[in-house]
């Protein structure tokens, strides 16, 4: 999911742990960012489709097996933050209270991650151009859509006191996932909505029908 991915260096390097990196860890994560800026580049000039590891590794004037010591795939690269944002929602969800649902929880992360984000910045840009230009890409991202629509399955389903594998618990994820990669569509142009956050509290409001509806129904998940 796109939206969730753009999330900024201070965030990721709050993720990696407290203190201050020592020499050899600033040198790997600045080899880690070369690469990324030098295959986005890349990716935009000539298509996703049609840049190799080896390209890659000549711009970045490192190794070819270099390259996968850094990432398993050129879509890695491209969706380089999703592991930090996803470990942070995850956290989040593991950490919630009792009080707190699995929508309360999607909702303030969603607002950290507005707050955080620049929209016109070049770089993130340069990413929706390479994913929309990408078959490939645009399947990865579909992917990566699953995996945040399982999380939140598994939470919703907490919510609603049914089991994780519950229908109900899928069906309520699947709205949500469809509804906020539909969404993206909105921040994939040029002007962004004055507030953005407005539009996702439609579909909150939407999912939240859906959740209180089976809690009216008949108790079996």
């Amino acid at each position: 999911m796109r939206l969730m991915q753009q999330a900024d260096e201070a965030a990721t390097v709050q993720a990696m742990g407290a203190g201050e990196p020592g020499l050899r860890e600033r040198k790997k994560q600045r080899t880690r960012e070369l690469i990324v800026e030098q295959a986005m580049a890349l990716f935009d000039q000539r298509g996703f489709e049609h840049v190799t590891i080896a390209d890659i590794a000549a711009a970045a004037d490192i190794a070819p097996r270099t390259f996968f010591s850094y990432f398993p795939s050129k879509e890695d690269v491209v969706f380089h933050d999703f592991h930090v944002v996803f470990a942070d929602l995850e956290e989040r969800m593991d950490a919630r209270s009792t009080e707190a649902t699995a929508l309360d929880v999607l909702r303030g992360f969603l607002v950290d991650i507005l707050e955080r984000m620049d929209h016109h910045d070049p770089a993130e840009q340069c990413r929706r151009r390479v994913i929309v230009a990408s078959p490939a890409l645009q399947q990865h991202d579909r992917e990566i859509v699953g995996r945040f629509e399982r999380l939140l399955a598994d939470n919703l389903a907490r919510d609603l006191g049914v089991e994780r594998d519950s229908p109900r618990a899928r069906v309520v994820a699947a709205a949500a996932a469809a509804a906020l990669t539909e969404l993206e569509r909105v921040f994939d142009k040029d002007d962004m909505p004055e507030n953005p956050m407005a539009a996702f509290d439609e579909v909150f409001a939407f999912v939240q029908g859906g959740i209180d509806a089976f809690k009216r129904g008949p108790a079996a998940g």
